[in-house]
């Protein structure tokens, strides 16, 4: 056994640890010292064969390597075993992941996972490089440029999907429900996401988009409620959440405060029991109580999901879509100087009725099967707005059938939600004298 070690490793050990005095006692095995430390709880023969394998590699690996580069490359191997989600976050990554709260960033617009040594789409953000290229929640990333993502970690996948805006990325990606990869080339940008977009439906039946949450979603959401029943009442409304990735804790419990007018909007639970953190609505419905839908789907994850699990189990809203994400686990960035940080996973969420999303996601009430515009077609029977020459309606109903039909070719759960959110509307009117 070496008798001497890195003056780097003897500071990261003996500040991290604290238990081993002097540093030697590494590589000296002293009986007495041993047992002692392992009453402490410090696993002692794993510290040294770590020393070890340390000054094997700066000893004989065929080049040379740097001592910083393999204590970091060590903290990520601690990380990578313990979950999908904590992360050593380098001063270029804590930077970009304090801009994307905000609102701006640089890169493709995906949020991503590792899921059997591959990187999984967990849902393309809204008007970015990834969505207009047509990359959906579920693709597999398997090469990016010249390297295979087998093997990497997350952040070294990450790390080569990063890069200068404009500059062009070649990615195979295989979907869903295909045999074969195909190769997409994309051109990086800054990801500018306007995390909330509305518009009406319908005469008094409005459409809320929210595409991540941020440190402003809450107020940038009540904006557009105010504007949706600024000339008319707002009777019902759809919450689109699909491909949300998620975001910041703060902003869901914000928007699911919208629709509240009390109770629990979710909770935290640690591993100590007493670490349990309860967030609550306060008074004020803003849609009134009105019927309210809210669409999910497999890209729906984290912070989507609290506030479609929240709405659920207030009996709030009525969830429809598919089964979401399922990423009920809290990180929490923990600073470990002026540039780095470490995302470290510190808790669960649970929605009110104390149901854990972990690896579950939230069902819908009502499911919606997932079509593309190829699938839907019109209905098989002609009618009299088929025939060539037919007479129009003096009403103008025809146009509005139509408008019905190119909602369903262009997005065929959003008119399934909104037939849902019409008939919720008629049930609760009251009835005719």
């Amino acid at each position: 056994m070496p008798t001497t070690i890195l003056p780097t490793l003897r500071a990261v050990l003996i500040s991290s640890l604290l238990v081993l005095t002097p540093i030697t006692a590494l590589h000296a095995q002293d009986p007495a010292l041993d047992e002692q430390a392992r009453q402490q709880g410090v696993p002692v023969d794993e510290l040294r064969a770590f020393a070890e394998v340390m000054e094997r590699i700066r000893a004989t690996y065929i080049e040379e390597v740097d001592d910083g580069e393999l204590l970091k490359s060590a903290i990520r191997g601690m990380l990578h075993d313990l979950d999908p989600h904590s992360n050593y976050l380098t001063p270029d990554q804590f930077e970009d992941l304090q801009v994307t709260t905000t609102g701006e960033f640089g890169g493709l617009g995906i949020e991503v996972t590792m899921e059997d040594g591959f990187v999984k789409v967990i849902a393309p953000v809204d008007d970015s490089p990834a969505s207009k290229a047509g990359i959906q929640a579920g693709d597999l990333i398997l090469k990016i440029d010249d390297t295979f993502v087998k093997g990497l970690s997350l952040g070294e996948a990450v790390e080569l999907m990063r890069g200068e805006i404009g500059s062009k990325i070649d990615l195979m990606v295989l979907s869903q429900g295909e045999e074969k990869p195909r190769q997409m080339n994309l051109k990086r940008d800054r990801i500018q996401t306007h995390s909330v977009k509305s518009k009406m439906l319908e005469p008094g039946l409005g459409y809320l988009r929210i595409s991540q949450f941020q440190n402003n979603t809450g107020d940038d959401a009540r904006k557009e409620l105010a504007k949706l029943s600024k000339d008319a009442p707002l009777n019902g409304l759809i919450l689109d959440l699909r491909n949300n990735p998620g975001g910041v804790l703060n902003g869901a419990v914000e928007v699911t405060d919208l629709f509240l007018d009390n109770g629990l909007v979710v909770y935290t639970q640690g591993r100590d029991k007493a670490s349990r953190t309860d967030f609550n609505a306060r008074p004020g419905d803003a849609l009134n109580s009105n019927p309210l839908v809210v669409l999910v789907n497999g890209g729906s994850a984290s912070a989507s999901e609290i506030v479609a699990g929240a709405l659920q189990d207030q009996e709030r809203a009525i969830v429809v879509g598919n089964r979401t994400f399922g990423k009920g686990s809290v990180q929490t960035v923990l600073p470990l100087s002026k540039d780095r940080a470490l995302k470290l996973t510190t808790a669960r969420y649970y929605t009110p009725k104390g149901r854990s999303i972990q690896a579950e996601g939230i069902a819908p009430d009502i499911a919606v099967d997932v079509v593309t515009k190829l699938e839907v077609r019109k209905d098989i029977y002609l009618r009299e707005a088929d025939l060539p020459r037919h007479l129009d309606n003096e009403n103008g109903d025809s146009d509005k059938q139509e408008e019905g039909s190119s909602l369903v070719q262009e997005d065929y759960a959003l008119a399934q939600a909104l037939s849902i959110l019409k008939g919720v509307v008629l049930a609760q009117r009251p009835a005719t004298p």
